[in-house]
């Protein structure tokens, strides 16, 4: 009888990008967060039900979240109208994507969670964060921008990316 010699497992998300070859416009996280969907879609399509996309925002669009590079000083929060990270889910756990951290990329979700969310406890109940959680796939299929949202005055807040406005071929949920 042969050996058969067997695969070593690859590590939890090892296929993704590293956070300096990701697709990357600053105040542009939802884009940012469908480039990496994509990444995954083109080159390791066999991994795209593991990757889940996640919305953070609130009715008063005031979502603090600490250890972004935004800040001034990574101890004191940034409120963000919403912030869009990356997820991947794989059988030995949960890595968050956040290109705006200053957090180890990826980072594993619970030491993530805790040192960017801390606790709704400590939080006026304006800034309590509310978590939308979808689907790569479904993501892909859906988000389009126009990018009307970073319009003020007719004059972008933030540089937009140098692609083309994401479009999608179904009904898309336009941001």
């Amino acid at each position: 009888m042969k050996n058969i010699k067997l695969a070593s497992a690859t590590p939890l998300g090892s296929f993704l990008p590293s956070k300096e070859a990701c697709v990357y416009s600053k105040c542009y996280c939802e884009e940012n967060v469908w480039k990496l969907c994509e990444y995954v879609n083109l080159h390791h399509p066999e991994e795209l039900h593991h990757c889940y996309v996640v919305f953070i925002s609130n009715a008063a669009k005031t979502v603090p979240l600490w250890m972004q590079q935004a800040a001034l000083d990574s101890t004191v929060p940034v409120v963000w109208d919403y912030h869009v990270i990356f997820m991947y889910a794989g059988s030995g756990g949960c890595l968050v994507y956040d290109l705006d951290t200053v957090l180890p990329f990826p980072f594993t979700l619970k030491k993530y969670a805790a040192q960017t969310f801390r606790c709704d406890l400590i939080l006026l109940p304006q800034y309590h964060r509310q978590f939308r959680v979808i689907e790569a796939k479904i993501y892909l299929e859906k988000f389009a921008s126009d990018r009307s949202h970073m319009l003020a005055e007719g004059q972008f807040i933030a540089k937009p990316p140098d692609y083309a406005c994401i479009r999608t071929t179904g009904e898309p949920n336009k941001h």
